[in-house]
């Protein structure tokens, strides 16, 4: 098809048409378009921009031209922040220039504009509102200055004028820097494919009805084009905006135009934008300048918080303060614009905030319905609770294990009911049944957790001050070492609602503060079980020491709070717990990525007793971290039919089963060869593999199994012991099942997970591994000067009993 010419191209908004030069189309009518190759010509002027679109372009138009029907939304929380269309991005002058104050920051200006134009041709409609200019052209124009002085005072040595070099009139610098500030603009957004359309700006601009009218149909038309307007204070033909402070009058009266945050912000009201991102050099509004005590970043400010900041000076480069971006903020939300006050510095701002995370401060009249207290907050007062915890009595922290335990059984009905909603909307949802399994909670399951949660009770008596070293160092100087709780955990499990009474009950009688987020398919569960930890933490006067933290709070940002969380433990699924380990830069994680468990039977190994060992480890609870996935077989016991009986044995069960390559080798026909001898399959499948002898089996199990648990069948007791002694695993066992390997039947009462770390805790983690210490030094009038040579004091170190 020969390409369609449309002379005098503009788009403008009429109900559902689009006028095409002198010709109306309705939008359905573009459909006829969009398998041609149309070649656009636009009219402006005495020039001719031709554009050549296809049909991913044509449909970006459809798009636009509906969005400018739509009124702007407010949103009240970061998560729907994904969903705004049109952006305003105000650029501060400490974002745009160096630190050092020679020259454009080009990195980050780049990273800037790549984040814009994706934003742009993703189908959002962006804005720019660029500082600048000014302290861009005092740079080049110092430059020019001295090196002409310096030829100056090269042929006249008395021409003293350099002192002169500092003086730079703003208007002339604005000049100089607006021309390059636009064409380094232009050359970067030419990169991606996106045009840009220079707007320069006077504040008279705001007074008279009729420029104001004519600047938004400019930008409202360049928007339409799919064009970024980049708008800029006109400062070489205006006096510094920031000295005229009355508002803008007349028909619209307006925001006082000071500086370019209230700019920013009158523009995004007037082309209802959804979202203002105002960029400086802060990470956002503080509660007081950020370098004083006590300072705080507030993630989420409204209008009660503002008698509640104390601003501190405006930034050294640039001419708003942070009490003008507030109003700009404020003003802006008044109006119906999401605002976000952020550091442009920091990377990737722009697509992070749109992401949903907690970057800088989001400015929302109220939060979401249903919303909980900021994490900081819960974070904070799981610290406070923790310390509450600490000065009870063991007796008094037992209580209060006890309360829950008897909750539970008390409740059960009420936990029973709430666990249904969720396995419902699980089962309408299509979870997949392992995780169904995790899900559901039952008469049994609820009885066994209460006895276990009376083992904790029990247990943690002695826990918390517990003497572990006791050291005389002098006469009369003794040291003594005591377990202390970590502080605050932060505990991420999936599916399982149970785990949320073990990990409470546990912190409970470790005298830790918790944060719990568990996964949405069980939100009902987690809802009931927390009220049951409530009650039992009131009655001791810790009730906010553990709280469960909103499914709208992302773990990315739970992740970053290193200042609020001491310790992070995942319970769930592979790929949750190495994402948080990948993810966790700054606070330590306690868990296993993988649980891939070996049985290895030996050649003499009782084959009635291995046929039930295997049984038990695989088809127990195939879901579970410390089920089986591959049996590991000698060769010598391949000659009878001891194979045939294991594998007879696991298809009664149901179990799928896989074959190793050395396996594979060996049959005619046989299993399906496993993709990956590394795989937990969490299900009714699982591997069997041949090995030549004891050495085989742990290159076997130290090559592909997780450090989780692996298990040893023999008779030989000399082969079991250098089985365990060799595997370097958190738990080798001889002859007994994979899924001993859990708290509850260690005698732990419960575990907050099992960790396959070789630091602090291994293995299925209670009470003791919620621990850490500290030392307790007593003396007279000690000082270390004492113990140097001439001192009159003697060191002993001498152990003494606990």
């Amino acid at each position: 098809m020969a390409p369609i010419l449309l002379r005098g191209f503009h788009s403008v908004a009429m109900g559902r048409r689009v006028i095409y030069g002198d010709r109306i189309i309705s939008l359905g009518g573009l459909a006829k378009y969009r398998q041609a190759d149309v070649s656009v010509r636009h009219t402006s002027g005495s020039s001719n921009l031709w554009h050549r679109t296809n049909h991913s372009q044509i449909n970006q138009m459809e798009k636009r031209t509906l969005q400018t029907e739509r009124r702007p939304s407010l949103f009240s929380d970061r998560s729907q922040l994904k969903y705004a269309r049109r952006l305003v991005i105000k650029l501060g002058s400490a974002v745009i220039t160096r630190e050092d104050e020679h020259g454009l920051a080009l990195g980050r200006l780049a990273s800037i504009v790549e984040q814009v134009a994706e934003c742009q041709l993703e189908g959002r409609d962006c804005i720019m509102v660029t500082s600048g200019a000014v302290a861009f052209g005092k740079q080049k124009l110092t430059q020019e200055l001295l090196m002409s002085l310096s030829m100056r005072e090269t042929l006249s040595p008395k021409d003293h004028t350099r002192e002169d070099a500092g003086s730079i009139e703003p208007r002339a610098a604005a000049a100089v820097g607006q021309s390059g500030l636009m064409s380094l603009y232009d050359a970067m957004f030419a990169q991606y494919g996106v045009k840009i359309a220079q707007v320069l700006v006077t504040k008279p601009d705001f007074y008279n009805e009729e420029t104001r009218k004519n600047l938004f149909c400019t930008l409202s038309e360049l928007i339409s084009l799919n064009i970024v307007p980049i708008v800029n204070t006109n400062d070489a033909v205006s006096p510094p905006m920031f000295i005229v402070d009355e508002e803008v009058t007349g028909p619209k009266k307006g925001i006082s135009i000071k500086d370019n945050d209230s700019l920013a912000a009158m523009v995004a009201a007037e082309i209802q934008a959804d979202l203002l991102i105002l960029m400086s050099d802060v990470d956002g509004i503080y509660n007081k300048p950020p370098w004083e005590d006590g300072a705080k970043l507030m993630s989420t400010y409204t209008s009660n918080d503002r008698n509640a900041i104390q601003f501190g000076k405006k930034s050294k480069v640039g001419t708003g303060g942070m009490d003008s971006k507030v109003s700009a903020a404020t003003w802006a939300l008044d109006r119906g614009v999401s605002v976000v006050i952020c550091n442009g510095t920091q990377e990737k701002a722009i697509k992070t905030i749109i992401g949903g995370r907690k970057v800088g401060t989001f400015f929302t009249e109220t939060g979401p319905t249903g919303s909980t207290a900021p994490v900081e907050i819960l974070a904070e007062n799981a610290r406070l609770g923790s310390r509450v915890l600490q000065s009870l009595t063991p007796d008094q922290r037992a209580d209060a294990v006890n309360i829950l335990a008897d909750l539970i059984l008390a409740k059960q009905s009420f936990i029973l009911e709430a666990n249904g909603l969720d396995l419902n909307e699980a089962s309408k949802s299509g979870l997949a049944k392992p995780l169904q399994s995790r899900l559901s909670l039952t008469p049994s399951k609820l009885k066994g957790l209460s006895v276990g949660l009376k083992q904790i009770a029990d247990s943690s008596h002695k826990i918390v001050g517990r003497v572990l070293r006791r050291t005389q160092l002098s006469e009369d100087l003794q040291l003594t070492q005591v377990t202390v709780p970590i502080g605050v955990l932060l505990v991420i499990f999936e599916s399982r609602p149970d785990s949320l009474l073990q990990i409470s009950a546990l912190a409970m009688a470790s005298a830790n503060g918790c944060l719990l987020k568990g996964g949405k398919e069980a939100v009902n569960s987690n809802k009931a079980l927390m009220e049951l930890v409530k009650e039992a933490l009131g009655n001791v006067g810790a009730a906010n020491a553990i709280s469960l933290v909103s499914t709208r709070d992302e773990i990315s940002d739970l992740l970053s709070m290193d200042k609020h969380i001491d310790l992070i433990i995942p319970r769930g699924s592979s790929d949750l717990v190495r994402n948080i380990q990948q993810q966790s830069q700054n606070i330590p994680v306690l868990g296993h990525a993988e649980g891939i468990c070996h049985v290895f039977v030996d050649r003499d190994a009782d084959k009635e007793k291995a046929l039930k060992i295997i049984k038990d480890s695989k088809c127990d609870y195939p879901a579970a971290c410390n089920a089986m996935e591959t049996v590991l077989i000698h060769r010598d016991l391949m000659d009878g039919d001891f194979f045939t009986s294991v594998c007879n044995m696991l298809k009664a069960e149901g179990v799928k089963i896989f074959s190793g390559p050395k396996l594979n080798k060996l049959l005619t026909f046989g299993p399906t060869v496993a993709k990956s001898m590394r795989h937990e399959y969490s299900a009714l499948e699982c591997c069997i593999e041949v090995v030549d002898n004891i050495d085989d089996a742990i290159d076997h199990i130290h090559t592909f199994g997780s450090a989780h648990t692996d298990v040893i069948i023999t008779e030989n007791s000399d082969t079991a012991r250098t089985f365990q002694q060799q595997v370097d695993s958190a738990c080798v066992f001889h002859n007994a099942s994979s899924r001993f390997a859990d708290g509850f039947r260690f005698g732990l009462g419960a575990e907050v997970g099992i960790s396959t770390a070789r630091i602090h805790a291994r293995g299925p983690v209670g009470v003791e591994g919620l621990l850490t210490s500290k030392w307790i030094l007593n003396g007279t009038d000690h000082a270390a000067a004492d113990f140097a040579d001439g001192g009159n004091r003697r060191w002993i170190h001498e152990s003494l009993p606990l």
